[in-house]
């Protein structure tokens, strides 16, 4: 049987994405680590998860008909962060939570999982840690250690007002939107 991949984001304004796939490109020049630049800069709110793909129009009816009570809202980029996991270190620029973005989130999960109940959730989703990975998969710790060295003081600082976040599906080589979801479809006035 024949599966999709698929993910669902916030992807930030192009100038943004511009400022963030620059981190990711010297992070590939000066300490190896490629893989953060096969996908564009996005907050996470639904992890990578296959589906058959003759669920396909489900999944995008399922999505379409999401009841996210929040209007659009803002995000502050606020510097760095990293998790120091020794197999697999992560250094991201770190979106600050807030209310809405923590609303939206859990809607999504707990939709997700009332629709697909036999799709694990992963308790990384219900212990929602927003972050824009710059560098991950194949950075080596030691290299890690010493990118984090000019990462953690590396100030970087910005706002940006989330109007929709995205159904992302993968083609065999890379993320490509499949749908997007308003914000201000479902507000209640």
């Amino acid at each position: 049987m024949s599966r999709d991949l698929y993910f669902i984001a916030i992807i930030p304004p192009q100038d943004i994405c511009d400022e963030i796939t620059s981190f990711k490109m010297e992070i590939a020049s000066d300490y190896d680590s490629h893989r953060a630049l096969k996908v564009i800069p996005h907050i996470t709110l639904k992890a990578p998860f296959k589906m058959p793909a003759a669920h396909h129009a489900g999944l995008f009816k399922w999505f379409s008909e999401l009841y996210v009570n929040t209007g659009p809202f803002t995000i502050d980029l606020n510097n760095f962060g990293a998790f120091h996991n020794k197999n697999n270190p992560v250094i991201f620029v770190h979106p600050v939570m807030n209310v809405q973005l923590a609303a939206v989130q859990k809607e999504i999960i707990r939709s997700f999982h009332n629709h697909y109940p036999e799709i694990t959730i992963m308790d990384i989703e219900h212990k929602f840690t927003p972050h824009m990975t710059v560098a991950y998969r194949d950075l080596e710790f030691s290299r890690f250690q010493e990118a984090w060295k000019v990462y953690h003081d590396k100030e970087y600082k910005r706002t940006f007002t989330v109007i929709d976040f995205h159904l992302l599906q993968h083609d065999g080589v890379k993320w490509n939107i499949a749908e997007t979801y308003g914000l201000s479809k479902n507000k209640k006035l």
